[in-house]
């Protein structure tokens, strides 16, 4: 039987949703009859990796350093297949400008925007955002789960919501606002399970709205004609493959009362929390959780390094070590 090292935690700003998306995870596989590890991830998660001698990894890692192809890249090296998607498509998919970049490059439609790099004085924010109009979405370059997000609907709330993304990162995206049902689809391997309808109680689906009981309505599947509903899910399957994603991923999307969609983000690493969205589609099509993270475990396999025996990987860590000791 595999061990199996279910990772969680990590040194981001959403640490504490992926210590509640790994124990959820633990519990799931543990009733399924797998020989579990749990392992809180912290900066000394090569020496961890090592001592815990796993078979495979469940990521239930969110943000940076967890979702942005980091943890992937010690895992290839390490030889340890994992859940998700690898190393590049991890990076891309976390970085909003890239992604929105290969989304224009693939004909996918994403909302406008433009970007900005910090320190930014209010002249460079004024030059910059031109006669691009309010309002606007601010968000980090690099961050999920709405973390450091604000939306603007003048210079003075653009300042304000620029600094507040800075405090997160470097890089800033400004997107423009559309008005539109916010609708997220998921993936699972080469399955698209469906797609869910996000109705916040709040100005828009920002942090608490997504792991607060009761500040959301979902609809599922989500309110769409049925011709429409499944171009939402073409356009959604189009985006996953255009960051060359594998696994499960949940794409998120605005659905307007026109003809127009939009895709905002691809989620490498979905949530797996009570309130998460990943988990509310997989049920409605008929998938109960302990299943679906059956499902992502039965996908995990090595991506920059596939086919190689993880006894060969320890013989050359090994190498380097008897080398550098000669050294």
């Amino acid at each position: 039987m595999a061990r199996v090292g279910v990772l969680f935690g990590g040194i981001s700003a959403e640490r504490g949703v992926s210590i509640r998306s790994g124990e959820a995870v633990v519990q799931a596989l543990r009733s399924r009859g797998h020989d579990v590890v749990p392992i809180v991830v912290g900066r000394d998660i090569d020496q961890v990796l090592r001592a815990a001698n796993i078979d495979v990894a469940f990521l239930a890692l969110h943000g940076r350093f967890g979702e942005d192809g980091a943890i992937q890249g010690v895992l290839e090296w390490l030889g340890i297949p994992y859940t998700g998607s690898g190393v590049l498509s991890s990076a891309l998919a976390l970085d909003k400008l890239k992604a929105k970049e290969l989304f224009r490059l693939h004909n996918i439609p994403t909302p406008p925007y433009y970007d900005l790099n910090g320190p930014v004085s209010d002249a460079q924010i004024e030059e910059r955002h031109g006669s691009f109009g309010f309002p606007v979405m601010v968000k980090p370059r690099r961050e999920g789960s709405s973390i450091g997000v604000s939306r603007a609907t003048g210079p003075a709330e653009l300042r304000a919501a620029v600094d507040e993304a800075l405090r997160h990162d470097d890089g800033v995206l400004v997107e423009r606002f559309i008005r539109a049902r916010e609708v997220h689809v998921a993936i699972l391997g080469d399955r698209v399970l469906g797609a869910i309808e996000v109705v916040p109680r709040r100005p828009f689906y920002d942090y608490e709205a997504k792991y607060t009981r009761g500040l959301c309505e979902y609809f599922f599947p989500a309110r769409l004609a049925p011709t429409r509903y499944q171009g939402v899910l073409r356009l959604a399957e189009r985006a996953h493959h255009a960051l060359g994603c594998t696994g499960a991923t949940r794409v998120n999307l605005l659905v307007t009362e026109g003809e127009n969609e939009y895709v905002l983000e691809v989620n490498t690493l979905p949530g797996l929390t009570a309130t998460s969205l990943l988990p509310k589609i997989a049920a409605g099509a008929g998938l109960d959780f302990p299943s679906l993270c059956e499902e992502i475990l039965r996908g995990a396999r090595l991506h920059s390094r596939a086919g190689v025996d993880r006894s060969v990987a320890r013989e050359a860590d090994a190498a380097v070590t008897r080398d550098l000791g000669d050294a």
